[in-house]
């Protein structure tokens, strides 16, 4: 059976290292540090994506980017369209309103702290 991991190009890519972005800055500030641990990360090109740094985050959390990255690679659409442009909202009942909490939370926390280069993603 081949993996859901064979779709990730470039562009699918980017958006799978911005999502993990926001979702570790969300978890870093609002839950415990030791109810955290690291991520799991089992395909090799999703490695090559987020980088050699260890994403730390708790049991929601990497569900919420598990969940994420299934449906940022199993959309339908081509090319995919942001989440809140899209017609069709995929992700499950619970998860979308914790995404929107998410990207409403890290968004601005990037602009105070200078991470212009995601939000130039985010804005796109």
């Amino acid at each position: 059976m081949p993996s859901i991991f064979e779709r990730l190009d470039d562009k699918k890519g980017k958006d799978v290292k911005v999502l993990s972005d926001f979702i570790a800055i969300f978890c870093r500030q609002h839950h415990r540090a030791e109810a955290r641990d690291t991520f799991p990360i089992k395909d090799a090109r999703l490695l090559n994506v987020l980088g050699d740094k260890e994403l730390v985050l708790c049991r929601d959390c990497s569900r919420l980017l598990s969940h994420g990255i299934a449906k940022l690679l199993l959309c339908p659409y081509d090319p995919k369209p942001a989440c809140r442009k899209c017609e069709t909202h995929c992700y499950a009942p619970g998860y979308r309103e914790r995404m929107r909490e998410v990207m409403r939370f890290s968004g601005p926390y990037m602009i105070k702290h200078g991470r212009l280069d995601l939000m130039f993603h985010y804005l796109k």
